[in-house]
């Protein structure tokens, strides 16, 4: 019914408010260069596509939109983000292990090899991306370039050396192209718990609607419809058909690729691919502020990734 896919949305996002809420106190740590702000650095240097491919394992979709967030405000590289959306499976993990028509023995192949693999791929495609672009964070956005203050109710003007990351002088505090000034004026309960608070609602709405869109399409299309899809794709066209239904931002792609699994629908191949490329609601959001055309390389590049592994876990399904 329409209200369960009401209910299913506010549920969804409800469940990943903590995590932006926690996200944002972070990027104001973070931005001010307060002492547990530093840690940060960890996931930005050598360690980040290992890192975040370890966190993108952890059976939650409130870590590709961390990471979205995260690459979108210049404190992790282009292949720190590709390793965890890489590794993110939203809840297929846990579809899979609470499936009861799959026998244990299958319930341990299939999640110990989505595990294995999508961290050893995460971690691979995070690093040679870091060399290819020399690990260089993502470039600002243009408003956000000009307009970062504003996002905290004050709006400074940035000039040409400002953009190339010196810093300047406000009225007596530091400030670099990738933090806002420290306002006197302005309490630390404002700048670390209201503000940030803001913003997860703001981005909350957000999720909110790209939610229930698509559960709203997926209520549309019915669900026995998309079953039927990607069953009758046959063998070697599962692995392309699981990557269109994988790349839906929406939780609930990523629960219909294992249910589909357990019930014998799809193999390994597909399942890996759909799930190589799922990354929740990590997208959408990446594409906000000014960064669509970027976003959507990423995710072409994802497509591309998912669909050659797919087809590499199908053809070692065979042998083994």
């Amino acid at each position: 019914m329409w209200y369960d896919v009401l209910w299913d949305a506010f549920l969804d996002t409800l469940k990943l408010f903590p995590f932006l809420f926690v996200l944002y106190i972070l990027i104001e740590l973070m931005e001010h260069n307060t002492a547990l702000g530093r840690p940060h650095s960890a996931l930005s240097r050598r360690w980040g596509p290992a890192l975040g491919a370890a966190l993108g394992l952890v059976p939650m979709c409130g870590f590709s939109v961390m990471a979205a967030k995260l690459y979108q405000y210049r404190h992790i590289t282009v292949g720190t983000l590709v390793a965890v959306f890489a590794a993110t499976s939203d809840e297929a993990l846990l579809v899979l292990l609470l499936e009861p028509t799959l026998a244990w023995d299958a319930k341990l192949f299939s999640v110990l090899g989505l595990l294995a693999g999508k961290l050893v791929l995460g971690i691979a495609a995070g690093y040679v991306l870091d060399l290819l672009v020399k690990g260089k964070p993502a470039p600002l956005p243009e408003h956000r370039e000009h307009a970062h203050g504003e996002e905290h109710g004050h709006g400074h003007a940035h000039d040409e050396e400002h953009e190339h990351g010196e810093d300047h002088e406000h009225g007596g505090c530091a400030c670099d192209e990738l933090s806002a000034c420290e306002h006197k004026k302005e309490s630390k309960v404002t700048l670390y718990l209201v503000s940030p608070l803001l913003h997860a609602l703001q981005v909350a709405a957000f999720v909110f609607a790209v939610n229930l869109a698509f559960g709203f399409l997926f209520f549309g299309l019915g669900e026995e419809n998309v079953v039927g899809f990607m069953r009758g794709a046959g063998y070697w066209l599962q692995p392309l058909v699981c990557v269109l239904v994988g790349a839906i931002p929406n939780c609930a792609s990523s629960v219909v690729l294992a249910e589909v699994y357990a019930l014998g629908g799809i193999g390994f191949g597909g399942l890996f691919a759909g799930l190589i490329v799922n990354a929740g609601i990590g997208y959408p959001v990446l594409f906000k502020r000014g960064m669509g055309k970027r976003g959507l390389f990423i995710l072409l590049g994802m497509a591309v990734f998912a669909i050659a592994a797919g087809y590499a876990a199908s053809a070692l399904s065979l042998l083994f």
